[in-house]
């Protein structure tokens, strides 16, 4: 097992322990099975994005906090030079690089991602995943393929897309090459 999923599972664990939130509770508030919570929180089985967001979300943390144990503390303003920001590498290759990690309290995380293209994937059913909130996507490179539950779109250099991300989503490369895109997850507003 890769040694920093393991201790992100194992923050994760820690507080929902701490906050006495059983696996049940979890397992519904991150759309899995109470088996695959379990799983998922042992650290035997990785974990996507949403997987982490709705963690964040059901826990009251910054996700931040589960990636790395630290918490943000910047709040007037928060600079990240290219290429440094918090790397996250999670389903199938796609690669996550969170842009606004340092600041604390955000209404948003801010993505810069990296879609690999996979020729396997491109007859497939893309897989939908959902997390409270909205989502804007906006294509630097290549070509977007995105499901929104029944519906397909494809998405090239300059084109955006704004959506509810609590109904199913998803995404692939498509047209031959790796797709980068800024990717903005917007937090739901407290209850």
């Amino acid at each position: 097992m890769e040694a920093k999923l393991v201790e992100t599972a194992n923050r994760i664990r820690g507080l929902r322990e701490l906050m006495e939130i059983s696996p049940e509770e979890m397992a519904q508030a991150t759309n899995t099975t109470v088996e695959e919570y379990i799983e998922l929180e042992s650290g035997k089985k990785d974990f996507g994005f949403t997987f982490l967001n709705n963690c964040a979300e059901k826990l009251g943390v910054d996700i931040v906090e589960i990636l790395t144990g630290e918490n943000p503390h910047l709040s007037h303003y928060s600079v990240v030079r290219k290429g440094k920001g918090l790397d996250i590498k999670r389903r199938a290759g796609f690669k996550y690089e969170h842009l606004g990690y340092r600041f604390k309290n955000k209404l948003a995380e801010v993505f810069c991602v990296t879609a690999p293209y996979n020729e396997e994937e491109q007859d497939k059913p893309i897989a939908l995943s959902v997390h409270p909130g909205q989502e804007f996507d906006y294509i630097l490179k290549g070509q977007l393929l995105v499901a929104l539950e029944d519906h397909i779109e494809t998405l090239g250099e300059g084109d955006s897309i704004y959506y509810d991300s609590s109904r199913g989503h998803g995404m692939i490369a498509t047209g031959g090459q790796d797709c980068e895109f800024l990717a903005v997850t917007i937090h739901a507003p407290k209850k």
